[in-house]
């Protein structure tokens, strides 16, 4: 039977309209690689979150050295025998002595002790330097005793100067402080009796 002119022309319309749909679906499938590309992590940001190194042969007793990871300061301090003595002291003047209530990271079940470090390096603690509260850095006040801003019978540990938050020397937030938790101990290793990494243990990366 012939075709009337009609059907030719409504034939010709859907070969059109498909033909313009395939092209218009090519072009988004392309366009859309490139943002698709987009939302993988680059090297830079996949670093960022990387374990980070740490030599602390030069780290003397009784002080204290810095190392970013995450964006984050993390501290080690190399606590003398008096140091770990004002810990014991402070048990009953700290909110969470154990370390019950975790801020932002699990303790690490290697640091679930007095000292919260790694029993067989109990003078080396490695905490997260950002107070609880509100985000700052808190400020290193070692030395027991009077400080301005400090009570007389001051243990040592740490000052936040933002809204006065204070830790001890095992980073743990004193009694009736703005800030609600311990700072963190991030999960931690010894490469050597020399350097260590930051953010990576036995069982894996954080």
């Amino acid at each position: 039977m012939q075709n009337q002119p009609g059907e030719r022309i409504d034939r010709g319309r859907r070969v059109w309209l498909m033909a313009t749909s395939v092209a218009g679906g090519v072009g988004s499938v392309a366009a859309a690689v490139p943002f698709v590309g987009s939302l993988a992590p680059s090297e830079r940001a996949r670093a960022a979150g990387a374990p980070v190194e740490a030599d602390i042969g030069a780290l003397k007793a009784g002080e204290m050295m810095t190392v970013a990871w995450r964006g984050k300061p993390v501290w080690m301090i190399r606590r003398t025998d008096q140091m770990l003595a004002e810990v014991r002291k402070a048990n009953s003047l700290v909110a969470d002595p154990e370390s019950q209530h975790p801020f932002s990271m699990p303790l690490p079940e290697y640091c679930r002790n007095p000292y919260r470090a790694r029993p067989e390096h109990p003078h080396l603690l490695v905490l997260v330097g950002i107070c609880t509260h509100l985000g700052c850095s808190p400020v290193a006040r070692f030395q027991p005793g009077p400080h301005p801003n400090l009570p007389d019978n001051w243990p040592g540990g740490w000052l936040c100067p933002c809204h006065g938050s204070t830790f001890d020397l095992a980073g743990r937030v004193f009694k009736n402080k703005p800030a609600p938790q311990n700072l963190d101990v991030p999960r931690y290793m010894f490469l050597s009796p020399t350097r260590m990494v930051i953010g990576k243990d036995e069982k894996g990366e954080a």
